[in-house]
């Protein structure tokens, strides 16, 4: 048997397989963050056949002020619930597993769209291209509370409504990774930017309520940003750091992608272009460990396993433009 094709086993959740469909915005759902009957059919026809191991969904907000972009996915209210398990079931009816990303744009919400002040780590311009002018207010404490409470609060909906896991967004410039970056936690208080211990307490204080809210079985896991790739930004030993920290804070998996360079790695194409991250985390951590990052060819699947670059490989561009990919490539393999 091929690597890919060995089943996983997360907390409770039993994965057929190695292969995850990663978080992929489609702008889908209503303007009030609905799920759709469109939204159930893409996700129905991704997941059709059971090849994928599991489906990780597009970031859905935590709260109305982190809302990031127009037709995203809302786990912000509990009358978001009925939807999801509609989603849930499109998932299910595949034999896939599927977890929520929940997430807060922080500074890189628009206040067009959101009708809501943005606010970040720091009042400093958010360096992502779809940034605005407006400077976001640097959260107070009343702000770093609501937003750990609003975390817990989606992921026990995200539970509520049938998701096998649900994951913790801190990468591509939000509002988790606008914390764990120099570039832009300029804060001089306990989540002080000049140290990696106060750029990931808050990190730590959500996956505790989170963890709190879903039970100890409940498969959590993490999307780090685990290096911007820009001058002053984070680096690999920051989040080697940051990772045993939250194996130890309580994370089950840990998904792996680019800070404020996004989901590309400037001047890298090879496919499997985080996988000197993946590598390194993984030799740090207990915890399985997901690699993306350009792969569209099974073969170099199988390779970056066999290599041990990480324990699961995200295909995600490919298997968006073409739903057949995944039963090819792993039919190919058996």
């Amino acid at each position: 048997m091929s690597i890919i094709n060995k089943p996983m086993r997360i907390k409770n959740t039993e994965l057929r397989n190695r292969l995850v469909m990663p978080p992929m915005a489609t702008a889908k759902a209503e303007n009030d963050g609905k799920v759709t009957e469109q939204l159930c059919d893409y996700y129905a026809e991704k997941s059709n056949g059971g090849y994928i191991g599991l489906i990780i969904t597009e970031h859905s907000y935590i709260s109305p002020e982190g809302k990031a972009s127009k037709g995203q996915l809302s786990v912000s209210d509990d009358d978001d619930i009925a939807g999801l398990k509609k989603l849930v079931s499109a998932v299910h009816q595949n034999d896939t597993k599927v977890m929520a990303q929940i997430n807060h744009a922080g500074g890189a919400a628009i206040q067009e769209i959101t009708g809501h002040e943005p606010l970040s780590a720091s009042s400093v311009k958010i360096p992502r291209p779809t940034a605005t002018e407006i400077l976001p207010r640097e959260m107070d404490s009343k702000d770093i509370e609501k937003v750990i409470g609003d975390f817990a609060r989606a992921a026990s909906r995200a539970k509520e409504a049938g998701f096998d896991g649900v994951e913790i967004h801190s990468a591509h410039g939000y509002l988790l990774n606008q914390f764990f970056s120099p570039l832009t936690n300029k804060r001089d208080d306990e989540y002080a930017g000049t140290s990696i211990y106060g750029r990931i307490k808050l990190h730590l204080e959500i996956i505790s309520a989170v963890r709190k809210a879903v039970g100890n079985d409940y498969p959590v896991a993490l999307r780090l940003g685990a290096c911007d790739y820009m001058d002053g930004g984070s680096t690999l030993n920051d989040s080697v750091f940051a990772a045993k920290e939250f194996e130890r804070a309580g994370i089950d998996l840990l998904d792996i992608s680019g800070g404020f360079c996004g989901y590309v790695r400037p001047g890298v194409k090879e496919q499997g272009y985080f996988g000197e991250l993946t590598e390194a985390i993984k030799n740090n951590v207990t915890i399985p460990v997901i690699l993306t990052g350009g792969i569209v060819d099974i073969g170099a699947a199988e390779a970056l396993l066999n290599n041990n670059k990480a324990d699961l490989i995200g295909v995600g561009r490919a298997i968006l433009k073409d739903s057949e990919w995944a039963r090819r490539a792993i039919s190919s393999l058996e």
